[in-house]
């Protein structure tokens, strides 16, 4: 790596608590020797969110955390959003990180013990070495993390359905899955990004969290933050998401070509990374904030409904919950924007702190919106997205019956 490259990288936010990416990811030597004691192991099988957690955890996306939390660690993070054990006790953390089995199995475990962590698919994922086992109040964490415990809500049915007891301790990890090859070019680990960002001199670099096809006002809200950042990263969810949402290689496709027709050269990465959505709001928003900074954004954009889902979050509790932690819990600063839409007097695309135009002269554009009238073959106005982007979709849905398409509900922000 060139001297100006290792310049431009210290330019860069440092990770989250530490000075340096805390990587578990073993390779080489080191992994092959893991490998096969790990075939001789007890194992526990993870959770899709639990396995991608497991590879933030190798790539160095939930620096400084080095395995699943303990019962204080987890506590901590419901009632305070703070760390309270080990060497970051008293660390700004927002959603907990765990791992669970059935009691049945955590019975045959004594602390110590090293345990394979096998995905559904059976591939050995990892190792853990045990240092704690605890159960829970799984209502406590849902209504502390998602503010409700109504199983209606993806996030809390995730968290009430796992297993009985959590298992907590550090972690060596073996793979990222199948993500470096499905998503080649796209996915990118924090290390990828940094070295990306410091390659082009951004200093300043503004993260745009989605998991759906960019829409107008999603072009809209990274343009405004292309105007005062050096770039923004494009961060698009790989991981499970809830039915009705629209799949990552199919958003991957309409965001490259978003980024190829509408936005000038070399102001706009795409990339992505390996986590499952918690639909957990505002305390998800502050999560989104915290890795980025690993990534090596200091910006996260905030818009309305940030990582919400039905009406669960009023429509700017993601933007408000930032003024509501530590100045010094996070690097990464929320870029926070109105609502936005396309104004017909305007002729473009508008926010309320910018449009003098009254409320019937706005066409307000939601994720949900699109998808419910692409999932119903209804028309969509030009003004809700780039026909480019719209023929993706279109061809998309075409690929499903109508009757196993998923009932997308307006509900909350998204209604409005």
């Amino acid at each position: 790596m060139s001297d100006n490259i290792e310049q431009a990288l210290d330019n860069l936010v440092t990770p989250h608590g530490s000075p340096a990416l805390n990587i578990l990811l073993l390779e080489g030597e080191m992994l092959e020797n893991a490998l096969k004691k790990a075939e001789t192991l007890p194992s526990v099988t993870m959770s899709s969110r639990e396995r991608g957690d497991l590879i933030m955890f190798g790539i160095g996306g939930f620096t400084p955390l080095d395995g699943f939390m303990n019962k204080a660690d987890w506590q901590g993070v419901c009632d305070d959003m703070e760390l309270k054990s080990g060497e970051n006790e008293g660390l700004f953390w927002p959603i907990p990180i765990t791992l669970s089995a059935s009691s049945e199995q955590a019975e045959g475990f004594e602390i110590g013990d090293e345990i394979a962590l096998k995905a559904e698919d059976g591939e050995i994922m990892g190792i853990l070495t045990l240092e704690e086992k605890y159960t829970i109040d799984k209502e406590h964490e849902c209504r502390t993390v998602f503010g409700t415990t109504d199983t209606d809500h993806p996030g809390v049915k995730k968290v009430m359905e796992q297993a009985e007891v959590n298992l907590a301790g550090r972690v060596e990890v073996f793979s990222q899955g199948e993500f470096p090859t499905e998503y080649a070019g796209i996915y990118m680990t924090p290390t990828q990004t940094r070295e990306e960002f410091a390659k082009k001199g951004w200093k300043k670099v503004a993260a745009f969290q989605t998991r759906n096809p960019m829409h107008r006002s999603h072009e809209y809200l990274a343009k405004i933050a292309v105007e005062i950042c050096d770039g923004v990263m494009i961060h698009s969810l790989l991981g499970a998401l809830k039915p009705g949402d629209i799949p990552a290689e199919v958003r991957q496709e309409a965001i490259g070509t978003l980024i190829d027709n509408y936005f000038k050269k070399d102001t706009v990465i795409q990339s992505g990374y390996p986590l499952d959505m918690r639909y957990a709001g505002p305390r998800e928003a502050l999560l989104h904030a915290l890795f980025r900074q690993n990534y090596g954004c200091s910006e996260l954009i905030v818009g309305r409904d940030h990582a919400g889902v039905g009406d669960y979050y009023g429509a700017f509790d993601a933007q408000d919950i930032f003024d509501q932690i530590p100045e010094n819990a996070l690097k990464t600063k929320p870029i926070k924007i109105d609502w936005t839409f396309w104004c017909n007097a305007c002729q473009s695309m508008a926010s309320t702190k910018t449009c003098p135009h009254d409320a019937d002269q706005h066409v307000k554009v939601s994720g949900t919106k699109l998808r419910k009238a692409l999932s119903e073959d209804e028309e969509v106005p030009e003004n809700f997205s780039r026909p480019e982007v719209l023929q993706i979709l279109r061809d998309y849905y075409a690929t499903i019956a109508k009757e196993d398409r998923a009932k997308v509900e307006l509900k909350g922000a998204s209604a409005k």
